[in-house]
Order: C-alpha cells, then structure tokens, then sequence
C-alpha cells in the first residue's frame, strides 16, 4: 500500500506501508493545504502526468463533441427514448463483462501500451460511425458502440492505475482532483461546443474530430516515461493467460481480506443516478428545455437544450472537486465524509430537478447533483489508490470499474423504460433523486468499519 499519511518516517515505525488502520485523524494534516498553487505545480513539474492529462484534455474533448452527435442522432432516426438507454446500456454494460480481461491484462502488461492500443481502437470505431446515415443503417451503431466500450474497459483502469507510479503520494489527490476538474470542463466546453459544431457543420464533421483525438492522445502517452514494477514480477503474457482465472481469484482474495476495501471499491457503483442522467438530459432537452433562437427549427432547438443541461453537468462536476479538496487536503477522514456528502448532494440535485420549470433552475439543480457525484467519485479513487498494492491496482480498478458500469447501464436503462411507457420525466428525475439516498445510507453505515475492525489487508 502506498502511504500517504505517514507516521514515524517514510512508512511508518515498522518500516512497513501503512494501512487504513493507521491513518491519522483529519487534525494531523501534514502538508500544505491543496489550492490553485498545488495544480499549476504538478503540471510544471511532472512531465508524465501532463502528458497523461494533455491526452485526456484532447481526447475527452472530442468525447463529448461526439456523444451529443450520437444521442442526437439515434433520438432524430428512432424517435424514441429507449434507443438513446440501449446506447447507454451498450458504452456501459459490456465493461462488466470485459472488465475481469482488462484487469488481468494491466496487471501483466504494460499499462502504458494498453493506453495507446485502446486508442488506436477508437479512432477506427468512431470513423466506422460515420457508415449510419439513415433509420436502416442505426443498427450499425449498436455494435460499434459494443467495441468502443471493450476499449474504454482497458484504457480507463489503466489510466487510474498509472496514476500512483508517475505522481508522488502527496500529489495523488491533486492529480485525481485535477483530472475529474477537467473531464468535468470538457464536458461543460465540449457539450456546448460539440452543440455548435453539430448545428454549423452538421454531424459527420463531430465523429471526425473525435477520431482525431484519439491519434493525438495514443502520440502524447507514448511520450511518457516511467518505471512500471507490476510488470518486473511476470513473465511475457501469453494468449493462454487470458483464459487463467487464478489471477483474477486472487484479486478478488484481495479485495475481500478487508472490508473497508470492499466498501471503497462500491462507492461509484452506488452512483447509478449519473445512467439515468443522460437519458433524461437529452430527453428533457428536446420536451421541457429547448432553446428556441431565431432561424433554429425544433431538432436544433433540441440539441442546443441538451448542450445546456450537459454543460450545466460539466460545471457542477468541475467545481464539486475543486472546493472539496481544499477542505479534505490530505485528510483520510475527511475524504470518507466528503463521499457521503456526495451521495446527499446527489440526491438532493435529481429531486429537485424533477421540480424544475425552467431551464436556468434545471441547470441550478443538475450543477448541484453533479457537484457531489465528481466529489464522490475523486474521493473515493483518491483512496483505492492510496491503499492498493501496484500489482493489484489494474484488477482492482476494472472490477470497480465493471460494478460502476452495472449500476450506471440499469439505470439509464430503466429510465428509458419508464419515459417511454409515459412516465414523466421530472418524474423519473425525482425518483432516481430519491433513490440516491440508499447508497448514502449504506456509506455511512460502512463508515463503522473503519473504526472497529482491524486492518487485515
């Protein structure tokens, strides 16, 4: 395990990593607080980690220009909610079953070369898109989707593993904060921008400058250098190691010798709002929020109240991080209630939303709910990372990864269910605002094992 919260010297008396058991409280905060100061330091001062953020700056743009064309685009050919849920279940669902591979994969391969494959896949995938042009060829997207998804099983928990091996451990939180800062500002640009392009130059220009990041992202990663140990205690992977089960058998003996890893490990999987989220944002977009501009026909007035509400996700997402991780600085306490204050937040964003009769208190409400999901998801990476031994980080965070996407990809799907059968969507929105609640109260009734059940992993 890594030790943030060290004790006597580097790693404690013993001489031994430190474990959850023997963090300090949130009084013994023993750096400077995390401010605007720490961010622009890491960046000039950590070659890999900016060239791993400069890739995903890139590239997340391009996701979200692509992701509006797509929703759009299956909602103008089908006319119906549910295709934009079955696309959602579809970029969600297949990582559960890939995800068991993708971490084997990590922890045997070098992760850096797992990014710049993944990237690779997508360039292809995304041009492939270009091929649905009418109602007969959707179904073309489906499968794409499917691949697309395979790949972002590999990459992600890549990603997230590397993290540890390129960032020091009293930048780690900074490095997670600032990564969530930006997906969530790309978001909030790319929605808004993604919107623009689509209207101005129409959908086929949005998947080729995705496609583009991609190129742009697989050159930036395979400029990093940087030591990867997991890789030393193997040899080369074979093509029958894929079908080795041992190691994934170990990974989960890992994850279950403590409780408290367990519970870490859970925490995005109780964020299921976000599946229902797109589907009602785009939904929405197009029936209570258009945004009706002189010379705009309804199907653009559409995209551009999608674009809005999307963005309004992106800025919630992006500020929810920042400000918390000045108040958790490098507290281990103060991250576990920051979850649970994300769960609330959640909650209390999505029931309000349902209430909502404007777009400005619509956006108000999506800012506030995402606020707490990018706080809850930083969080909760930040502590995985922390207290995860490096050989089993790529396991670990595609299992977390795979729970993740099963919760997201029933929601979304279950949302499109209900809309479609007629159920409202300020409806649904509050429905899905009042289940957060659940996960919330199952957090902090976790919150027991940190204080009576002794460290075993």
């Amino acid at each position: 395990m890594n030790g943030l919260f060290k004790e006597d010297g580097e790693n404690g008396a013993s001489g031994e990593p430190l474990t959850l058991q023997s963090l300090p409280e949130p009084t013994e905060i023993l750096s400077e607080r995390i401010g605007v100061a720490s961010y622009f330091r890491l960046l000039r001062g950590n070659r890999n980690f900016r060239l791993l953020w400069s890739a995903q700056v890139v590239s997340e743009l391009g996701d979200w220009f692509y992701t509006l064309a797509i929703y759009s685009l299956l909602l103008d050919l089908t006319g119906k909610a549910s295709s934009v849920a079955l696309a959602l279940v579809l970029q969600l669902l297949p990582q559960s079953l890939i995800t068991p591979t993708a971490g084997v994969v990590n922890d045997r391969k070098r992760r850096k070369s797992v990014m710049i494959a993944a990237d690779l896949a997508r360039l292809c995938i995304v041009l492939s898109m270009l091929l649905a042009r009418s109602p007969a060829m959707v179904w073309i997207i489906y499968p794409l989707l499917i691949l697309e998804t395979f790949a972002i099983a590999f990459f992600e928990p890549a990603r997230t593993a590397v993290v540890p091996n390129i960032c020091p451990p009293e930048d780690i939180l900074v490095a997670n904060t600032l990564s969530s800062t930006t997906w969530s500002l790309n978001l909030a640009l790319g929605s808004a921008l993604g919107g623009a392009v689509a209207v101005l130059f129409g959908r086929d220009s949005v998947f080729v400058i995705n496609a583009a990041t991609f190129a742009i992202s697989a050159v930036l990663i395979g400029r990093m250098r940087f030591h990867e140990p997991h890789v030393e205690e193997h040899p080369p992977m074979r093509a029958k190691d894929l079908v080795d089960f041992s190691p994934i058998v170990a990974g989960i003996r890992y994850v279950r010798s403590d409780a408290r890893r367990v519970a870490m490990l859970l925490v995005k999987s109780g964020l299921g709002v976000i599946g229902p989220g797109w589907v009602l944002f785009t939904v929405m977009g197009k029936q209570y929020f258009p945004v009706r501009l002189h010379g705009l026909n309804a199907e653009r007035s559409a995209i551009l109240g999608m674009s809005v509400l999307l963005g309004a996700r992106g800025v919630g997402a992006l500020i929810g991080p920042l400000i918390s991780a000045t108040w958790a600085g490098r507290s281990e306490r103060r991250l576990r209630i920051g979850v649970l204050c994300g769960y609330l937040a959640a909650a209390a964003g999505y029931t309000m939303l349902g209430l909502s009769k404007t777009l400005l208190l619509a956006c108000a409400c999506t800012i506030l709910a995402h606020m707490g999901g990018a706080v809850a998801w930083v969080f909760s990476t930040t502590l995985l990372q922390l207290t995860t031994e490096d050989r089993f980080r790529g396991r670990v965070f595609a299992a977390e990864l795979g729970f993740a996407m099963i919760t997201l990809a029933g929601g979304a799907y279950l949302a499109g269910y209900f809309l479609d059968a007629g159920v409202p969507a300020s409806t649904v929105a509050t429905d899905a605002g009042l289940l957060m609640l659940i996960p919330a109260a199952l957090w902090l009734w976790a919150q027991r094992l940190w204080k009576f059940q002794p460290s075993r992993g």
